[in-house]
């Protein structure tokens, strides 16, 4: 008799849950891919495998771009995640050929995803144009991929990236970190490279960067609480603050200070010099 109370009760949950899952009109969707949200900018497909590569932005652009990858095993369909990563962006011109600044590819917490960065000084057109070269390594196979990509300049056409040469005879590459601009007083950040040669763009320590943000289109006026950007030997970056107390188009005039305090680029704004010749621009 316990028995059949038992399995009568069994029973009626069964229906009950049955019931209540045929009700819902909302499927369960399980998303696989922990970069969903972001663009995918290119798949690279070389040795059986696939390189995918995504980025927050729509595109490939001259200045900082934070870029991830993927590397997909296409016979088991699964992703590595015990690779060792490199690469080097090379920029094929009509009579030489360049690289730009590139970080170390990192693991990060999803052992699929790695990340790196790249600064691009110059957009590709149809005779000029950026490669992207991989080596990778598997389970002590070495892999290598090249791809050829397309880096555009920002959608917004202003300015966030500058290259140029120093009062010492040295030639840089000054690039603004991604900002969403607010009025407010902004945490505000760049990264400063060198150029040793035409493949080298090592990292610039323990300089100073000043900087003077100025609404040309309202008569040329500043702002308070700015913070000149100083070295961070965390992130190899500069950072400071930017005070923006309105919105609309910005200037912000820039001067590269050396370790010993000299100007190496860029010009203090007056009334008789309304810009340095060293900005970044932002509109908001």
């Amino acid at each position: 008799m316990k028995s059949i109370q038992f399995l009568s009760v069994a029973l009626v949950l069964l229906f009950t849950f049955a019931s209540c899952s045929d009700s819902s009109d909302d499927p369960i969707v399980i998303d696989e891919n922990p970069l969903s949200e972001y663009t995918l900018l290119t798949k690279m497909t070389s040795n059986n495998h696939t390189i995918e590569v995504y980025s927050e932005g729509e595109q490939f652009t001259i200045g900082y771009n934070e870029l991830f990858l993927r590397i997909k095993d296409e016979a088991s369909g699964s992703y590595f995640s015990n690779a060792d990563v490199s690469w080097k962006p090379m920029m094929h011109m009509t009579e030489m050929m360049h690289s730009c600044p590139a970080s170390n590819i990192e693991k990060t917490d999803n052992a699929s995803v790695y990340k790196g960065f790249t600064v691009f000084q110059m957009p590709g057109n149809a005779d000029e144009y950026w490669e992207l070269e991989m080596e990778y390594t598997v389970d002590g196979q070495t892999y290598n991929a090249t791809e050829r990509i397309e880096v555009k300049a920002p959608a917004d056409d202003k300015k966030r990236v500058s290259v140029f040469m120093g009062t010492d005879d040295t030639r840089y590459i000054l690039a603004m970190m991604p900002l969403e601009p607010e009025v407010a007083v902004n945490d505000f950040s760049a990264m400063l490279f060198k150029m040793d040669n035409m493949m080298s763009f090592p990292a610039v320590e323990n300089y100073k960067i000043k900087i003077d943000p100025r609404m040309p289109g309202m008569g040329n006026h500043s702002s308070p609480n700015n913070e000149d950007l100083a070295f961070n030997p965390t992130n190899q970056g500069y950072d400071g603050k930017l005070s923006l107390t309105m919105t609309g188009y910005w200037k912000i005039n820039l001067m590269l200070e050396n370790e010993n305090g000299e100007v190496l680029k860029g010009e203090e704004v007056t009334e008789d010099n309304e810009s340095s010749s060293l900005f970044f621009e932002i509109e908001f």
